[in-house]
């Protein structure tokens, strides 16, 4: 039985900046830090590599882990620099805020990278705004204007009804 989404991962070539980068701008905790050299069979069966090794760091968000790993053997390609939002695989990392234009402005006023000048009003439904962690992957901000979760992610009480109904009405 599957009971839910645990964690996402990510690999980077600079583990402590990116650890820094989700901790100190989305205040992630750390909560595992971990490595193996090579030779260590029984990591190199989890991963599917042969002669791995590598470190990585588990960081903890309210219900969702993320972990960023560092790989150095066998040597990581990067990611091809013209990768784009709609290019198979994984696409983004998604933090929900309650102020999105306040996260906005912290999060630029810090470094943050974002597509656009200030988050996107999608009909009232939800507000967005992409933008870029120090390794060029997607981080998504998003707040549900007339969600009241009560504290609780909207991800944990479902997609509110009206966003469904808008969703359904605007279907092709």
């Amino acid at each position: 039985m599957i009971i839910g989404i645990h964690h996402a991962a990510i690999s980077t070539p600079d583990l402590e900046r990116l650890k820094d980068f989700y901790c100190d701008l989305f205040g992630l905790e750390e909560v595992l830090r971990f490595g193996w050299d090579q030779g260590d069979e029984l990591c190199d069966r989890i991963v599917g590599l042969e002669g791995s090794a590598a470190k990585f760091v588990y960081l903890r968000g309210g219900n969702a882990h993320l972990e960023l790993f560092e790989y150095t053997h066998p040597t990581p390609k990067p990611r091809d620099p013209q990768w784009r939002i709609n290019d198979h695989g994984y696409t983004h990392v998604c933090f929900e805020v309650t102020d999105i234009h306040a996260e906005f402005g912290r999060l630029t006023a810090a470094g943050m990278r974002f597509q656009n000048d200030a988050p996107i009003d999608a009909m009232g439904m939800l507000h967005v705004a992409y933008g870029y962690d120090p390794d060029g992957n997607v981080v998504e901000l998003i707040q549900f204007p007339e969600q009241d979760v009560k504290g609780e992610s909207a991800s944990l009480t479902s997609t509110p009804l009206h966003i469904q109904a808008n969703l359904r009405s605007r279907r092709v």
